[in-house]
């Protein structure tokens, strides 16, 4: 079952001028709102195409250790989308070091020894650190290391969510959509991102698929059918999804759609249950096939004073954890950085207020001007949020100058070649010579990073769109990034 998940679920884990006035392109008049005449040649007709104006726009292209080469409305919040990302990372690698890791650890209230049944007679208490990509087999290995101590009846656990605060958020809030993995709520005790697989699994002879659930958890059973088509596989099957609670209690996922049975097996994922039941029926699941029996039960408490550590796991560096929130734009991982900034500013039961005025204070202190910043649950999915491209440019050439540039570059996708931006750029000759992070919401298009330029100079690069028909920014933006590339 360990090869199973881990095959699995790592393979899955792994998206111009001054306000009203000029400034300068190359020694150029940027031009006022709805022209483009200055501009260099590439980018006047990208612009033309978008329709756009400079009142739509926040743009800041600066010269590492260098000049600003051209900016519009530098100084204007306005909502970055998952650009956000940036920050809350960068902040969180600033504070707590790329080597920072998260132990989530049993205690025991005694001397933690088994009788010759293999039985604890107290509770053992699972105090919850707040890992943001704790995976189903680290938690199998976890409790593996209790049965090879000899444990094997528990009477009771208890998961201590303590570190943070009540956090939990109602997933379909944001945009009625609760059974989307980008809306899963951040808990302390999260495992496999709180989300289901649902593998669809092709039976050629009887030209159907079978729905398979992973984990096999109790609770969760499919329903409905994605219909089989003979077509040529026309790429990524579309599968709709509803999910909601039976009668008997369990949890159904109504499935409906069409896959064609030469695009192979194939899977989606779901937010099923809450993070505290899922928890509970993995952690039944795996304790069970390790062939362990548990009494009365899971429930939420604290850690009694002075128990003794009994066996813990270590999580990844935040280093590597990073990659994964940036690159791969997650979002529950990038709200669990911002509580467990304020958590480990010893802040009892953190919240996002309190781990975005950590942020903001650190950002200061590093000389950036965060004024008109609103930063809210760290990971961009808000309609709140607001950077300005002044300030973000500035975080940018304070990250390069920083020892910890090489830990922050390497978190941000390559463009063409891997994360969000995989698909951009990849035929021609800006592939692989920027690192970027882009945001996208209802009325938002954002991209910030570094772009690298044939001269060897290198270029810090924000770009944020709020309003009506930003969707046409994002060829702009292209066009942009591989001008820069040419310089």
């Amino acid at each position: 079952m360990l090869a199973h998940f881990t095959r699995h679920r790592k393979a899955a884990v792994s998206k111009l001028g001054l306000i009203l006035g000029c400034a300068c392109v190359l020694g150029l008049s940027l031009p006022v709102p709805g022209s483009s005449q200055t501009l260099p040649e590439p980018l006047q007709q990208a612009w033309r195409q978008t329709g756009l104006t400079t009142d739509d726009v926040s743009v800041v292209v600066k010269e590492l250790n260098g000049p600003v080469l051209f900016s519009i409305n530098p100084e204007v919040p306005r909502n970055p989308a998952s650009v956000m990302k940036m920050v809350t990372t960068w902040a969180a690698l600033s504070e707590l070091g790329p080597d920072y890791q998260w132990r989530t650890a049993f205690f025991y209230d005694g001397v933690p020894v088994p009788d010759a049944q293999g039985s604890l007679p107290k509770p053992i208490y699972l105090k919850a650190s707040g890992d943001p990509f704790m995976q189903v087999e680290e938690l199998w290995a976890l409790l593996r290391e209790l049965r090879l101590r000899g444990v094997k009846n528990l009477t009771e656990v208890v998961v201590d969510r303590s570190i943070f605060g009540p956090v939990a958020i109602d997933p379909g809030a944001f945009d009625a959509a609760p059974d989307r993995p980008y809306n899963a709520s951040p808990d302390a005790m999260m495992v496999g991102l709180g989300a289901v697989r649902l593998s669809f699994q092709p039976d050629y002879q009887a030209r159907k698929w079978i729905p398979v659930v992973d984990p096999p958890v109790r609770g969760i059973r499919v329903q409905g059918e994605v219909t089989w088509s003979d077509a040529v596989c026309p790429g990524s099957p579309r599968v709709s999804t509803q999910v909601f609670p039976s009668a008997s209690g369990a949890v159904v996922v109504q499935v409906d759609g069409t896959a064609a049975g030469s695009c192979g097996e194939f899977s989606v994922y779901r937010l099923a249950m809450n993070q505290p039941a899922y928890f509970d029926a993995v952690f039944r699941l795996l304790w069970r096939e390790l062939g362990g029996t548990l009494g009365r039960g899971i429930r939420q408490g604290e850690t009694p004073p002075g128990a003794s550590l009994f066996v813990w796991h270590d999580s990844e560096t935040l280093s590597d954890m990073i990659r994964q929130v940036n690159k791969y734009s997650n979002n529950v991982m990038a709200r669990t950085l911002l509580l467990t900034l304020a958590a480990e500013s010893g802040a009892y039961g953190a919240t996002p207020e309190a781990g975005a005025r950590i942020a903001l204070d650190l950002l200061r202190r590093q000389g950036i001007d965060t004024r008109g910043w609103v930063i809210d649950n760290g990971s961009g999915l808000s309609r709140d949020g607001r950077l300005t491209a002044t300030g973000l440019v500035q975080m940018l050439d304070t990250a390069w100058n920083s020892p910890l540039m090489p830990e922050f570059m390497s978190s941000l996708a390559i463009a063409g070649v891997d994360g969000t931006v995989r698909r951009r750029l990849r035929n021609d000759e800006a592939r692989g010579m920027a690192h970027l992070k882009t945001g996208t919401l209802r009325d938002t298009r954002a991209i910030a990073g570094y772009v690298l330029g044939e001269s060897g100079r290198r270029y810090a690069l924000v770009s944020m769109a709020n309003g009506n028909r930003t969707g046409a920014m994002r060829s702009f933006d292209d066009a942009l990034i591989r001008w820069l590339s040419t310089q």
